[in-house]
């Protein structure tokens, strides 16, 4: 099996979790390649869901390393409730490894990042407050501190001690918040420390040494494209490189070992948090309404209601061009099934002009207003359906749409949460 990039294509939410878990023992490694816990993979296996937000999805499979990159950003506590939350169920984590290169999330950050927010008032971009942006704006300021750093007591109070210098005076200025001394850090994250000391290690000279033996790594991308921090909607995005490049920079792994992007779309559109989003439908809408409730289009992470829309195919186009996708993988199509007829956009207007792609100017796409295709739906349930041929002819023909849209072959098709619930087209 090659190496592959999974990718959102959309913003997030897409069910990336589902897909990676489904073909996650096909590969030696999963490695988690940017993020932090302000991301929710949902796994359902059985009768147990799991919510991961900082564990690979490749730990479900005891014989596969399952990697946290030095692209992401770790909080210690949550990734320590999660080892103990498998263990407890009988799922071995001796597998899982941290690279010693990702920085670490501190108490400071989650402050500033709930200040930020409300300070930006009406104009906020609606983070989930985990502490992800402060702590990648340390790691560019060169302020931040590592995984490793806390394997060293000297070092880690020496540069607790540097960027409390810088961090305190924001919240005790700026915000009116209170303040952290050294001690109260080291007190808190040393214990952590002791307890990750067995996970951490150097994961790029780990991943490469895996790649020399001829094994193979499925890199797993947290958000999505539309998300990303220089190919989103910016400002409504995240920190961090979630397109497919950013597996490469996030896990020390050289581009010439990927050999497939497999993207992950879902049958219509969902968004949290602020920004531009021109399919939304309003939840009071009809349609809008069955989208969000047949759906659960609720956060793993927050819990909170997600936009939704229908399916954007300009994104979609664009999602496929920006990750150089080789395989879709349509989520949710089951969803659909509540509908008589089906909107896609094919295009937006603005001003008169009609774009085909995503427009370049973010004042542009905020008052895009979408051109829709009406496709007949289905209208019956296929939730049972295992193989292509076994789908309405409807549902088949909405699959081929999307493929035309994006220029993109869709291998797998999902057709309900659970493994068995995905049709395969065309992996192998």
């Amino acid at each position: 099996m090659p190496s592959t990039v999974l990718v959102g294509t959309q913003w997030g939410d897409e069910g990336k979790g589902k897909i990676c878990d489904l073909i996650a023992g096909d590969f030696d490694c999963v490695v988690r390649y940017q993020g932090g816990n302000n991301a929710g993979h949902t796994i359902v296996v059985g009768d147990r869901k799991y919510g991961l937000h900082q564990v690979p999805s490749g730990i479900m499979y005891p014989e596969c390393v399952s990697v946290i990159g030095n692209g992401c950003v770790v909080n210690p506590k949550v990734l320590l409730e999660e080892i103990d939350m498998f263990e407890n169920d009988g799922i071995s984590t001796a597998n899982l490894k941290v690279s010693g290169n990702a920085h670490i999330i501190m108490p400071y950050h989650m402050d500033l990042d709930g200040a930020y927010e409300q300070l930006l008032g009406d104009h906020n971009i609606g983070t989930t407050k985990r502490g992800i942006g402060p702590c990648y704006q340390d790691k560019m300021a060169r302020i931040g501190l590592r995984m490793q750093d806390m394997l060293d007591e000297a070092v880690f109070r020496e540069k607790v001690g540097r960027a409390l210098d810088r961090v305190n005076p924001q919240l005790e200025k700026i915000f009116g918040m209170p303040t952290y001394t050294v001690d109260q850090i080291c007190d808190e994250y040393l214990g952590y420390a002791e307890r990750l000391r067995p996970y951490i290690c150097e994961s790029g000279l780990l991943l490469n040494g895996m790649v020399e033996e001829g094994k193979s790594i499925l890199f797993e991308g947290a958000q999505a494209t539309l998300l990303d921090i220089d190919h989103g909607t910016y400002p409504y995005v995240t920190s961090s490189n979630c397109t497919a490049g950013g597996a490469v920079t996030g896990s020390g792994v050289g581009m010439k070992n990927i050999d497939r992007v497999l993207g992950i779309m879902k049958a219509y559109i969902t968004r949290v948090g602020s920004g531009p989003m021109p399919t939304e439908l309003s939840y009071e809408s009809e349609a809008g309404h069955t989208l969000t409730e047949d759906g659960y289009e609720y956060g793993v992470t927050t819990g909170r209601r997600r936009r939704c829309g229908w399916f954007d195919g300009v994104i979609a186009n664009y999602a496929a061009r920006v990750n150089g996708l080789t395989d879709i993988a349509l989520t949710k199509l089951d969803v659909l099934s509540a509908f008589e007829t089906i909107k896609v956009c094919v295009a937006y207007e603005c001003d008169g002009v009609r774009y085909t792609t995503v427009p370049e100017h973010e004042s542009v796409f905020a008052r895009a207003v979408p051109v829709y295709e009406e496709l007949p739906g289905w209208n019956c349930d296929i939730s049972a359906c295992r193989s292509f041929d076994e789908l309405p002819q409807a549902a088949q023909d909405y699959v081929a749409y999307i493929e035309k849209l994006a220029h993109t072959r869709v291998t797998f098709v999902s057709v309900g949460p659970d493994r068995e619930q995905t049709i395969n087209r065309f992996w192998n």
